[in-house]
């Protein structure tokens, strides 16, 4: 049958916190027997944005990261419960029953991915439901993805072996994979959280005085192994990304015919700019 997932492009959210506001507004105040009980009015965060710097200088990239219950096909919350307390709709929607769970707090540490938050006033583990109980009235999306101004979320209903053909085509990934978790929550360009970059401005000197330098040709290698190409912009900057933090040595060599050329070498950590780059002519 079908089943609901979500897919969150980490590229178009400017940090609006607009799903989290509306996830508040649902529930804050709000009780739906059989699918949640109120939200307090502080302190939770059922969709909530985590936020990644890269870079330095003149080169840094922000992003943001909406991050909520992932509904997983193998929820560990599923087996800690045990008793039904925590449980899969056919739909793939994963709700915590709010008469079966209460006084069970050892339900928030069962998610791996922090989405679980404990409601000291009525005893209760809670998280964001997937707005099924809107579903279920017929409507044809969560309100996160009605809030966004952006397009960051996308409501799929579908077969697995479509939502199978998605993931590929859009190279989607999900939080954590080595878990096996099987999160229904997919994210696109997650590449802002978990790659990095190279990058750096090249420079000559032009009538005595230090200009940015256009067209130049930059190669990024490894182990005598070309990885990638670019070429700089009007500004005279170059951007290798999609690099794996932690991942050595890298050789940087940027030439331009008539300029001449330079090569850096990188330790890569995480993302770094290199600053000016200057260009010298060939002796």
């Amino acid at each position: 049958m079908k089943k609901w997932s979500l897919i969150v492009d980490v590229a178009l959210c400017e940090n609006c916190n607009n799903c989290m506001l509306v996830t508040k507004d649902e529930h804050v105040g709000n009780d739906f027997p059989g699918y949640a009980a109120p939200q307090p009015r502080h302190g939770h965060y059922w969709v909530k944005l985590e936020r990644k710097v890269r870079g330095s200088g003149s080169m840094v990239d922000a992003a943001h990261m909406p991050v909520m219950c992932n509904h997983c096909d193998h929820a560990p919350c599923i087996q800690a419960a045990r008793d039904g307390a925590i449980y899969k709709r056919p739909d793939g929607i994963v709700i915590i029953d709010p008469h079966k769970a209460k006084g069970r707090k050892d339900l928030v540490q069962s998610c791996p991915y922090g989405a679980i938050w404990w409601n000291e006033e009525l005893e209760l583990p809670q998280k964001w439901i997937f707005d099924a109980h809107l579903l279920d009235q017929g409507w044809k999306k969560p309100r996160v993805t009605q809030s966004c101004p952006t397009g960051v979320y996308r409501a799929i209903h579908a077969e697995d072996s479509e939502m199978a053909q998605i993931v590929r085509e859009e190279k989607l990934e999900v939080l954590r994979p080595e878990l096996g978790t099987a999160p229904r929550v997919y994210y696109k360009n997650y590449y802002r959280f978990s790659k990095c970059f190279i990058g750096g401005s090249v420079v000559a000197k032009v009538n005595g005085m230090k200009e940015c330098v256009e067209g130049a040709k930059a190669v990024l290698s490894r182990s005598g192994k070309v990885v990638a190409n670019a070429a700089t912009d009007l500004f005279g900057d170059f951007k290798f990304d999609h690099l794996d933090p932690n991942s050595g040595v890298y050789r940087v060599e940027v030439s331009h015919a008539k300029f001449g050329k330079a090569v850096r070498d990188v330790q890569l950590t995480e993302s770094q700019y290199l600053g000016k780059v200057d260009l010298e002519p060939a002796a």
